[in-house]
């Protein structure tokens, strides 16, 4: 699928650390698929976006919603097609990785095309591969390229290495130092 950007999309836009934003979930059909707010900008690499939020209301496209219960770190990546929640459990920081775009921002919205293969990485360090069927469903019935197929492949196999070696976002002291920057951050807000 072509993502269509419009001009203003197409200038990479300045992100506001301590800003609010929305996050957009879509489809390779381009159907929203899942919406939250409330999602504070915490830092902007030249590889990344870093995001916190807690207890946000997540707004699925069947109707249903819910709120998470705690507070995750996430990291939207330029050039990598997945992007990844670090949940900070009261039992163990755990990942919840997407196989994904990499994302834009169109005004106060982060967006990306969800591709249904997830990882899923446990406090003791186990992982597993999610969704694998619904991927395959949705290969065949939305017609995924065959560069799609090898870049998630690729770009799988890349997210393992990441975990095994504890690297990049898998990093606890970097998710440690995240979660103080989120803190300031909140604390720096007037009480209303």
């Amino acid at each position: 699928m072509e993502i269509s950007y419009n001009e203003s999309m197409m200038e990479e836009e300045k992100v506001k650390i301590g800003g609010s934003y929305r996050i957009h979930c879509y489809k390779h059909n381009g159907k929203v698929i899942r919406s939250s707010e409330d999602t504070i900008i915490l830092d902007e690499t030249d590889d990344y976006l870093v995001c916190a939020n807690n207890m946000v209301k997540i707004a699925e496209s069947d109707g249903r919603s819910y709120t998470t219960k705690e507070l995750a770190i996430l990291f939207f990546y330029k050039k990598h097609w997945f992007n990844v929640i670090a949940q900070l459990k009261s039992f163990g920081l755990f990942y919840y990785c997407n196989l994904a775009s990499p994302y834009i921002i169109d005004e106060d919205i982060i967006k990306y095309i969800d591709y249904d293969l997830d990882l899923r990485v446990y406090p003791d360090g186990g992982y597993r591969v999610l969704d694998k069927n619904e991927y395959k469903y949705h290969k065949k019935v939305m017609n995924y390229p065959e560069t799609i197929d090898l870049i998630l492949k690729k770009e799988l196999k890349y997210l393992i290495e990441m975990k095994k070696n504890n690297q990049g976002h898998f990093n606890k002291d970097l998710i440690k130092y995240y979660y103080k920057r989120y803190q300031e951050i909140i604390d720096s807000v007037p009480k209303a």
